[in-house]
């Protein structure tokens, strides 16, 4: 794992970063910077935008809720795109807010790429705030040191976001709470060296028409969960932990 400050405020700005570059903050960065953390004229911050990596940045006041920040120097390059122990998408049937915060939130410190809510027959929340959803992965980002954000789509049906995937190389791993054993481990001893997808169903699973499509796509692999029933955030954290350890970038 690369070493990096764990101690230096971090922020998200989008816009592009350079050597020497000057950046004022809006209202709310430099409230935070000035009057919440309580930083003054030379203090160090961190900054990423998701595409030039991470800079140190010293911050200049200008007032109790006014200040500016110029970059000094690039200390982590972003990383380069595209390998596939490094590309996994996430899909999830949304939940209620709170905990899909904390769903989204420990997506993104799980590293994956791509965000896609799904929408199955048992789904309870129908209509997603993917501005909120936005706000949850910059503040996961900026807490965790991560430098690429995932990307947010708009929610789909089960069945065209399975398609989509086909027609990507992508092969879906899914949690089936119906799996007959109880390992997963030796579910993904078998997936292809593609792309991957790992989906996470609503809090009343999958119905067995979906069950079914699910398990005759050439393209899927179901995987069992243990012998315990999660609920679905901690279904997420599990399922991506254990495809991360086994085919992502744990290894």
């Amino acid at each position: 794992m690369p070493r990096y400050d764990f101690t230096s405020p971090r922020l998200y700005m989008d816009l592009p970063l350079s050597a020497n570059q000057s950046v004022d903050l809006d209202r709310a960065q430099a409230n935070y910077l000035l009057n919440v953390l309580r930083l003054r004229d030379g203090a160090m911050v961190l900054l990423f935008n998701g595409r030039d990596g991470e800079w140190h940045a010293q911050l200049a006041q200008a007032g109790r809720k006014k200040a500016s920040l110029t970059l000094i120097e690039q200390t982590r390059a972003q990383p380069t795109p595209g390998s596939r122990n490094a590309d996994i998408q996430y899909l999830f049937a949304p939940i209620k807010q709170a905990r899909m915060e904390y769903m989204v939130q420990k997506a993104v410190e799980m590293g994956v790429s791509h965000i896609q809510p799904v929408l199955t027959q048992f789904t309870q929340v129908r209509k997603v705030n993917t501005e909120r959803m936005e706000h949850y992965v910059v503040e996961a980002a900026e807490q965790c040191g991560i430098l690429t954000l995932p990307g947010i789509s708009e929610p789909v049906e089960l069945m065209h976001a399975v398609d989509a995937l086909a027609q990507d190389g992508r092969h879906l791993i899914f949690c089936d709470e119906g799996e007959g054993s109880q390992n997963p481990a030796m579910a993904l001893a078998d997936v292809p060296d593609t792309p991957l997808a790992v989906l996470i169903g609503p809090e009343g699973g999958f119905s067995e028409p979906e069950r079914a499509m699910l398990r005759a796509a050439s393209h899927v692999t179901p995987i069992p969960l243990g012998p315990r029933v999660l609920r679905a955030d901690t279904a997420a954290v599990s399922a991506l932990s254990i495809v991360q350890s086994t085919l992502g970038d744990w290894r």
